[in-house]
């Protein structure tokens, strides 16, 4: 009886949710576009970073681009697709305009995910060589896009040269030797996450993750020197900094985390003084704010992103004066643990389902959530296919192969890659090769966000001084200050037509448009006369002050 209830509740919620849906997509249907439109971005330039704050593009280096016809994604495949993410050319509206890049795992692993690395010092032959990586990071110094590498710096493989001479020494008694670049102990520990070393009598490790995880011992000396040595290595070729797995976990009986990632941060800075680091941290905000008291830059803001979070959520229930004022709060307890904190700002990543399924209203509302994450203050993160709007294939399961399929680079021909087995979805908007031709596509809205973006430099540097809570509750709108400039940021996320929301002197002088967005399927536009603003249903202004 009770499944009953839970069903016909179900089945409600979801009449309700397209009602709404429908509601959004279909109004202001009859509206012509303003003969007076002028794109405010035309003549306003676009301002390469050279500093920690980016545009970053998360690769899952398997199921991007197989450069050698052996069904898997390489480094040289990236090469080949380096102008799609960004030509070099400012100028140019043809390429993503993104100006970062994290790359999964690429050290040598016997998995496919590369999470269980064996050497640290090395790329994995499935992706190419060391020369091949050289040469992506020259190709991206020519276009200005920083890379970082994802580093696993909590557990290894079993493959790694250091566990299995560790194993062979226990196994003979020996805890003094290489034991001590681990977590063991002699006898059942009697918690979760220990397993224990079969050839040995009474001997566990830990592997929170799993038995092929081994954990390191990161209050060791050891540890640390060989750390030291892995980080100089890759910040010498010219990585940017590092994307640090697992951040949770540092903390244990052994080791303070804060202080391990503190003592990281600042050996890395002798090798490069403008090192970057983002933290994987999903527990709860106030998790991540204490972890911020390392000193690293950056931990990615769980709360806001996945299916559950208040991106997505807010955009389909049209909550934006609710999102003006989480963002607010973030901001502000995040920079009161570290005043130099960078938020990490995404909507879905290689762990999560994709954000294109969790948004139920379609393409309005893809382009929607992608203009209130990659507005937020902060570094965006996107991954990789979300601009086209790739889905989680049905049936997955659990199983996270599955958000990670290959990317859709043409939607008429059938992928070439499967190292990730059946992980693969139809893109019901087309791939690449087809948004690429169409003005309205949601890789276009992208490259529109991004170039927006990075032509207003206080969006992603500056603080949240203020949200404005209006009347019409579907209103989004913070103001954001940097080196003494504000620009404010206005979304609807509303589906009962045009909004008009007054900006008066107390909010913004003079205020002029700098930047505009339209998501849904609306002809109208952003217009601002006066002090009167007039928002068509999800729509976004980026306003300054005109003075």
């Amino acid at each position: 009886m009770k499944m009953k209830k839970i069903t016909s509740l179900l089945l409600i919620c979801v009449f309700v949710l397209s009602l709404a849906i429908t509601a959004c997509t279909n109004n202001n249907a009859d509206n012509t576009p303003s003969d007076e439109y002028v794109d405010p971005t035309v003549n306003l330039p676009v301002l390469a970073s050279e500093d920690k704050y980016r545009n970053f593009y998360h690769i899952w280096v398997c199921a991007f681009n197989d450069s050698n016809g052996d069904e898997t994604g390489d480094i040289n495949g990236i090469i080949e697709k380096l102008d799609y993410l960004n030509d070099g050319n400012p100028e140019t509206d043809t390429d993503l305009g993104v100006d970062g890049i994290w790359l999964s795992p690429i050290m040598p692993s016997t998995s496919y995910h590369k999470y269980d690395v064996d050497d640290y010092m090395d790329i994995d032959p499935e992706f190419g060589t060391l020369e091949d990586f050289d040469r992506l990071i020259e190709e991206c110094d020519k276009r200005g896009i920083a890379v970082i590498l994802d580093l696993v710096l909590n557990h290894c493989g079993t493959d790694h040269e250091f566990w299995n001479k560790a194993v062979e020494e226990v196994i003979d008694g020996n805890l003094d030797g290489y034991a001590r670049y681990y977590n063991f102990t002699d006898g059942t520990p009697g918690v979760q996450g220990w397993h224990k070393i079969m050839a040995a009598d009474g001997v566990w490790f830990e592997g929170q993750f799993s038995g092929e995880m081994p954990e390191w011992n990161l209050n060791f000396e050891g540890t640390r020197e060989y750390f030291e040595e892995v980080s100089k290595f890759w910040l010498e070729r010219g990585v940017a900094g590092f994307r640090l797995d697992a951040v949770k976990y540092m903390t244990d009986a052994h080791t303070d985390g804060n202080e391990f990632l503190n003592w990281f941060y600042t050996t890395s800075q002798k090798y490069n003084p403008d090192v970057y680091m983002v933290g994987e941290n999903w527990q709860d905000d106030a998790f991540i704010c204490d972890t911020y008291e390392s000193g690293i830059d950056s931990q990615f803001a769980f709360s806001f992103a996945t299916g559950q979070g208040h991106y997505i959520l807010s955009v389909n229930t049209a909550k934006g004066a609710s999102l003006a004022s989480k963002l607010k709060k973030y901001d502000d307890k995040t920079h009161e643990a570290n005043e130099n904190v960078i938020n990490a700002m995404f909507l879905s990543n290689h762990d999560q389902v994709r954000s294109g399924g969790a948004l139920y209203g379609g393409l309005p509302y893809q382009k929607m959530a992608a203009a209130v994450y990659m507005l937020s203050p902060g570094n965006s993160f996107t991954y990789y296919g979300e601009e086209i709007g790739m889905e989680t294939p049905e049936g997955y399961s659990g199983n996270d192969a599955y958000f990670r399929g290959p990317m859709i680079w043409d939607s008429t021909k059938e992928p070439d890659i499967w190292c990730v087995a059946d992980a693969f979805s139809d893109c019901e908007l087309g791939g690449v090769e087809q948004q690429l031709q169409d003005e309205n596509s949601l890789l276009s809205f992208y490259r529109r966000v991004i170039k927006i973006k990075n032509q207003n430099p206080e969006i992603a540097r500056g603080r949240i001084v203020e949200n404005y809570p209006f009347e019409d509750k579907a209103i989004c709108a913070y103001k954001v200050e940097y080196q003494g400039k504000e620009l404010l940021i206005v979304h609807n996320l509303g589906c009962d037509g045009t909004a008009t929301v007054t900006i008066g002197e107390d909010i913004m002088e003079s205020p002029v448009i700098r930047g505009d967005l339209v998501a849904s399927d609306t002809e109208e536009k952003v217009s601002l006369s006066g002090t009167e603003l007039k928002l068509p249903v999800q729509s976004t202004a980026v306003i300054a002050s005109g003075n």
